[in-house]
């Protein structure tokens, strides 16, 4: 038997099971079930298709992690419409970019954004522009609530497949335009069944949104706890202090957070007498580069929170490995950190490949570095608009994979270990040097609170190891340590090439909404007088 697989269906089973339990809670303090979750999301569909909106026709979301943005996402897709959810990070040329390249029709803006909006609004081909706050945004928005209140949910759900496109998730575009990923009904459904198992999620699951919403639709997450009839507890952004308290007061039993978040919650953690848990146990998931040891060792050891490793990127689902692989560690064994710390395996149903220049895999050696490639059902259709890119990033070493631009080595079980971007490897004197293996050595001093390691340009070598370090102290004039203590530390701990040479302290890194440091930015800013890189980075 063949049943189409629709993400539609992940609120349709959370209504038919849990219509009375508790399903969000929001940043402005209400509480939702399922069923008045869906009550509202129907009458967004209503509204949307009593607007015009057809199936296929694109409608953006632009907001925080709040309520309002699964109601619109479920609104949207009832109604036959392609959900595009928008980095709130951008700028409103940006906005103008994504606009038009996706022909969105509609879109619903959160009150502290909607002003970017506004500002484009006559370049773009968008008609419908709808607000949680009137008042609070210049220019004709309407209002949310007040058209949800006075629908009564009668829209009319059109037939879909599950090779149709239901979301267009834009990458961030450090390296030229975004690029909008496709993702079909099947892709998005599979990586969420897939999630769900990886991740442990079940119907007593408290999940606190520190991952935003937009970024590939939050890791699939506004299907797979929904789907699972768990809670959603709503935030506006990143607070450390405010995570501690929302874990204790809403008994969070699992997040998501990236590498800096994880920094954020140390550093608070360091300087006040905080609660890291309440009655339910922690688990939390952290992707990107892999966080030092000494992190997920203090997470583990000190808050008392169950860390998994996962990897991939918007193009992959995102999600396409796992270093909870609980059979090649012991819970309370210090060498599980070393493996945590890798990217690890391929999730059920992916497969996970490192090859060489000619397309070859690697040896499974652990010291072979090659780039990762990846098949697996929720991997994306295509870039929209972009059959000549789609073509390169599926055929470019080896025919019909997806080429993730990562470089890795691969060990005995098949767990692989990034060791760097390839634009991020630095080629120094012929020599390859892995910037994340640098990195991880600066992080083992006690005064480097964050480090971000590039190529900088060399008369001799061509490329040399540069540092920016944000200090523990935070401040850059008064970092604890001289740029001197920290080449010698790290010729100390790494072989002698791949020593810093140069070092800048900074107050912060530039970060993307996730959480991932643009290195890109920090390189241009490094090569801005040269005519080009050594590695092309």
């Amino acid at each position: 038997m063949r049943k189409p697989l629709l993400v539609t269906e992940f609120l349709d089973r959370a209504r038919d099971h849990y219509a009375d339990a508790e399903a969000v809670v929001a940043t402005t303090g209400e509480r939702y079930s399922y069923a008045e979750v869906g009550e509202r999301s129907d009458a967004f569909a209503e509204v949307l298709q009593s607007r015009g909106i057809e199936k296929g026709d694109r409608v953006a979301v632009l907001d925080p992690n709040t309520h309002y943005h699964l109601e619109a996402a479920y609104g949207i897709l009832q109604a036959g419409g392609v959900h595009t959810p928008l980095n709130y990070r951008l700028t409103p040329d940006d906005y103008e970019y994504i606009l038009n390249d996706a022909g969105v029709d509609a879109i619903y803006a959160d009150y502290d954004y909607a002003d970017k909006i506004e500002r484009i609004r006559n370049d773009v081909p968008t008609e419908t522009f709808i607000t949680n706050d009137v008042d609070a945004v210049d220019g004709d928005w309407e209002s949310f609530d007040e058209l949800v209140g006075s629908a009564d949910g009668s829209y009319e759900r059109p037939e879909m497949s599950e090779d149709e496109i239901c979301t267009i998730n834009y990458t961030s575009g450090t390296t030229g335009d975004p690029k909008g990923v496709c993702r079909t009904h099947r892709c998005e459904t599979i990586h969420a069944y897939l999630t769900s198992h990886h991740q442990h999620v079940s119907d007593d699951d408290v999940y606190l949104w520190t991952l935003p919403m937009f970024h590939a639709n939050g890791w699939g997450h506004i299907f797979a706890i929904t789907g699972n009839g768990a809670k959603h507890v709503c935030t506006r952004g990143i607070d450390a202090g405010g995570i501690f308290e929302t874990v204790r007061d809403e008994d969070v039993s699992y997040m998501c957070a990236a590498p800096t978040v994880l920094n954020m919650l140390l550093d608070h953690y360091a300087d006040h007498d905080v609660t890291t848990v309440g009655d339910n146990d922690v688990r939390c998931a952290t992707a990107g580069s892999a966080p030092p040891e000494a992190t997920i060792r203090t997470m583990e050891d000190e808050f008392g929170w169950y860390m998994m490793h996962v990897y991939g990127l918007t193009e992959t689902g995102p999600l396409i490995t796992t270093s909870d692989a609980r059979r090649t560690f012991d819970d309370d064994s210090p060498d599980r950190f070393s493996i945590k710390k890798r990217q690890g395996l391929g999730m059920l149903g992916t497969e996970i490949r490192v090859v060489d220049e000619d397309g070859d895999a690697v040896s499974r050696t652990d010291d072979e570095i090659g780039e990762v490639v990846v098949r697996g059902n929720q991997v994306m259709e295509k870039y929209w608009n972009k059959p000549e890119v789609t073509e390169e990033a599926f055929n470019d070493r080896i025919e019909g994979w997806f080429h993730t631009g990562d470089l890795a080595t691969v060990d005995e079980h098949g767990m692989i270990s990034i060791q760097d971007r390839k634009k991020d490897l630095i080629i120094s004197g012929g020599e390859n040097i892995s910037s994340i293996e640098v990195e991880d050595a600066l992080y083992d001093h006690p005064e480097v609170s964050e480090a971000a390691v590039i190529p900088a340009p060399s008369d001799k070598y061509g490329e040399t190891v540069k540092a920016f370090v944000v200090p523990m102290s935070g401040d850059p004039d008064d970092p604890g340590v001289t740029a001197d203590g920290l080449k010698e530390f790290t010729r100390e701990n790494l072989a002698s090439y791949k020593r810093v040479r140069r070092v800048e302290f900074v107050s912060e890194l530039p970060t993307t909404a996730t959480g991932k440091v643009q290195k890109y930015e920090l390189r241009e800013r490094e090569w801005g007088e040269e005519d080009r890189m050594v590695g092309e980075g």
